[in-house]
């Protein structure tokens, strides 16, 4: 029988439930390019029978994927297609992922990546997210899960990058010595530039368009990742902690647990 969207039998996703599981995909309101084109994919994992299955779910979104099954490939069509947004493997057989990323990056290219593994436990996602990942989705996997984790990032890309006749609503937000401007994304403080990957700016965003209100960790998922990730709010936790390691060192804290209820983001007293 051959793999669908509605018998997902690889290893690397979910098996097959009782009823379909392709529920949303392509019923969602479509995300476009904003000349109108179709989104170009980026899908970069040496496990063909899953880069066909998600090749079929994201087309449903009316997406353009281009596919590579090694480091090398993936280099290549990187630097030749502009993708929109990049699926990344870790393990691949020559270039692993991470130096992948590394490798964009270094270039000063910020494409939203998300990383698709194996590779599970807590020290291996803190790595991907601290290389420059946007997210980290572990297999085995829910394609409705990938899909909306791809539309949160592109959509967030295309809220941060307003048109160039726009003239942004509020170019600089600053918080005590903590500044943030939004139409370069250079977050500096006490006058020291910090470098954060694309979720970490966003989530620093949030706090200091809000300073100090209290906000819940399931509205700090809606207003930065778009996704409510089915209830599980740890993903916050971790990016929380990663935003107080560059932040905070050496400094008064600015980012607040309140107990019960989420984060804060205010002065020192």
């Amino acid at each position: 029988m051959p793999v669908t969207l509605e018998n997902m039998t690889t290893t690397s996703v979910h098996p097959a439930p009782a009823q379909p599981r392709s529920a949303i995909l392509g019923q969602l309101p479509p995300i476009r390019r904003p000349d109108g084109s179709p989104i170009q994919v980026l899908l970069i994992d040496d496990e063909r029978a899953l880069t066909n299955l998600v090749t079929m779910a994201l087309k449903y979104e009316g997406w353009d994927v281009d596919v590579a099954h090694d480091g090398r490939e993936a280099l290549t069509k990187f630097a030749s297609t502009d993708p929109d947004i990049l699926v990344l493997d870790i393990m691949l057989p020559d270039v692993d992922g991470l130096r992948i990323l590394q490798r964009i990056r270094a270039a000063g290219t910020y494409t939203p990546v998300l990383f698709l593994t194996a590779r599970d436990s807590v020290t291996d996602r803190v790595t991907g997210l601290t290389a420059g990942a946007d997210d980290y989705l572990t297999k085995p996997f829910d394609l409705q899960e990938l899909v909306l984790r791809l539309r949160g990032l592109l959509k967030r890309g295309a809220d941060a990058t307003p048109p160039a006749d726009v003239e942004p609503a509020e170019e600089t937000l600053h918080v005590a010595d903590l500044t943030l401007d939004v139409a370069s994304r250079e977050v500096t403080r006490g006058g020291d530039r910090i470098e954060l990957t694309t979720t970490e700016f966003d989530l620093l965003r949030y706090l200091m368009r809000n300073p100090r209100r209290a906000l819940t960790r399931e509205q700090i998922l809606e207003h930065v990742w778009n996704y409510s990730f089915g209830g599980r709010t740890s993903i916050v936790d971790l990016y929380v902690s990663y935003l107080r390691k560059k932040l905070d060192p050496g400094r008064e804290p600015l980012i607040h647990t309140i107990r019960g209820v989420g984060y804060q983001l205010r002065p020192p007293q």
